[in-house]
């Protein structure tokens, strides 16, 4: 009797009836008390959208031009493939993929990255002079927006007029029944742009016809050899594609091509 009243004694304080209620009101002010500190400490930023009265014109001038930026900006890939040298580029690169016959290799996206760091190459000094032609001097003040669309669009026509073909130019002023014009500030973007998107694919498609020829002379020869050897069943791509891989390294295929296409637009 001794041994069990001593050891209800010093039975903890959770066994007992009494002491659960206490253990749990401590952890309740526990918990509250850890919640409110993270409450004070966090502060969390909140978005707000809405119209308000602008002070002077101005300010009205500049959220048209922030909303005219931002839909610029959503269209920039289409800017990059319609005004630049990209198509050119990435189609001869799909065509050289084609006629070495390699399916996965190299993949699309390396493609479409040299691609992309070639057209910057390119037209790094078109970039450079409407820089310091348009955007300096709007960044500056000294001119609006609109002169500087019209001094910023110059290069570039400068650009796409040098790359287009005058019957490519002929056909859409045809189409959009316009006069003929008696100087290149008398054709409209909207006329030079798409002459010159069917000059680059046209350029394009010749340069991937004269990739394709060695490659064929390749694809012929193994064919014939395979048929006189009597190898019907072994098809002729599984052999050529190792000897087109050679003569491609053994000519340094990437220095000639790339080398061609960039002094193709006079760089």
């Amino acid at each position: 009797m001794k041994i069990s009243r001593l050891f209800r004694q010093t039975t903890p304080l959770a066994r007992r009836p009494v002491g659960r209620p206490i253990l749990a009101g401590l952890v309740a002010v526990l918990v509250a008390g850890l919640l409110t500190a993270e409450a004070h400490a966090l502060t969390l930023p909140t978005l707000q959208i809405g119209l308000a009265e602008a002070d002077n014109p101005q300010k009205m001038s500049t959220l048209i031009e922030i909303l005219l930026l931002f839909t610029v900006l959503s269209v920039a890939p289409a800017i990059l493939l319609m005004t630049t040298c990209f198509t050119r580029l990435l189609v001869t690169f799909s065509f050289l993929k084609q006629a070495m016959g390699t399916q996965q290799q190299p993949p699309a996206q390396v493609l479409v990255g040299l691609s992309l760091f070639l057209t910057l190459f390119i037209m790094a000094p078109v970039f450079t002079k409407i820089n310091d032609i348009a955007i300096k001097p709007y960044m500056a003040e000294q001119i609006s927006a609109e002169q500087a669309f019209n001094e910023g669009i110059k290069p570039l026509r400068a650009f796409m007029f040098a790359q287009t073909r005058e019957k490519d130019l002929a056909l859409f002023l045809n189409l959009a029944h316009q006069a003929k014009p008696q100087n290149r500030d008398e054709v409209s973007t909207v006329v030079l742009v798409p002459a010159f998107m069917i000059s680059e694919l046209k350029t394009a498609f010749q340069i991937g016809f004269v990739l394709f020829l060695p490659f064929l002379v390749v694809d012929m020869v193994v064919s014939s050899v395979l048929l006189s050897m009597g190898m019907m069943m072994l098809p002729p791509v599984m052999i050529s594609l190792p000897f087109k891989l050679l003569l491609f390294v053994l000519v340094d295929g990437w220095y000639l091509i790339v080398g061609s296409l960039v002094k193709s637009f006079g760089v």
